[in-house]
């Protein structure tokens, strides 16, 4: 992907970049399938920060424990999760539009009713809609690595947003993490193994990282890294204090 030397240069060519610095924004072309599922959706489906701080219960209609995906792309393994697990909330943060149509349009194909959508920044959203201690599990799957040395600093595991992260789970929630590149991997167990409040659930000593836990679809991305030799490593990581 091409540097930009400002923000400015950067719009000037369509390309946006946050705030934050954890993504690029690449706002894609909508399909009239999406458009159509964003329209139709978003009024029962779709949350802004504009609420303020979520009361769970009434965005739902009911008492479960909720679970939160920062970036589900295309959103087909989020929905997968939501229909196999009626039982639990979800809500899924995404910046790219097309990926928020997509997931609705999965969503309502599949007949779920216990998933709602952010299409906002997540550190904003974590900050302004979710309260304290709220969270069963927080979800971040394959982020953007980063990974040439210099943007680093633009990964979104870092030190500071683990922990607002941790004020979010309840005593006992998890922070469960999954990435294809072994470096970023290694950042995410350094990060974490360091931070306050969290406890490995990890039982292999000389690793730290866990198994595909079952509730986490595997993605035809896997499969076809696999194929190739690609490894994928899982971190989750208790929030304990």
């Amino acid at each position: 992907m091409k540097s930009f030397k400002s923000q400015e240069e950067a719009r000037a060519a369509g390309v946006y970049i946050s705030k934050i610095r954890s993504f690029v924004k690449r706002e894609g072309r909508l399909t009239n399938a999406q458009a159509k599922a964003i329209e139709g959706n978003w009024p029962s489906k779709g949350l802004s920060i504009d609420q303020g701080m979520l009361n769970f219960d009434h965005v739902f209609g009911r008492t479960a424990p909720t679970v939160l995906e920062i970036g589900f792309g295309m959103g087909k393994s989020l929905v997968e999760m939501t229909a196999t697990a009626p039982q639990h909330n979800f809500i899924g943060i995404e910046v790219h539009r097309p990926g928020i149509g997509a997931c609705l349009a999965d969503a309502e194909e599949a007949g779920v009713e216990n998933l709602r959508v952010f299409e906002h920044d997540a550190v904003e959203v974590l900050a302004q809609s979710i309260a304290d201690d709220s969270l069963h599990r927080l979800q971040l799957y394959f982020p953007d690595p980063w990974h040439k040395t210099r943007h680093h600093k633009r990964r979104i595991v870092q030190r500071d947003f683990v922990q607002n992260i941790r004020t979010k789970l309840a005593i006992g929630g998890t922070f469960h993490m999954a990435t294809d590149w072994q470096h970023y991997a290694e950042h995410m167990m350094d990060v974490m193994t360091q931070a306050d409040g969290f406890e490995n659930t990890s039982s292999e000593e000389t690793t730290g990282y866990v198994p595909r836990p079952d509730y986490r679809p595997i993605t035809k991305f896997e499969v076809r890294g696999q194929k190739l030799g690609h490894g994928v490593w899982d971190l989750i990581f208790k929030r304990v204090s």
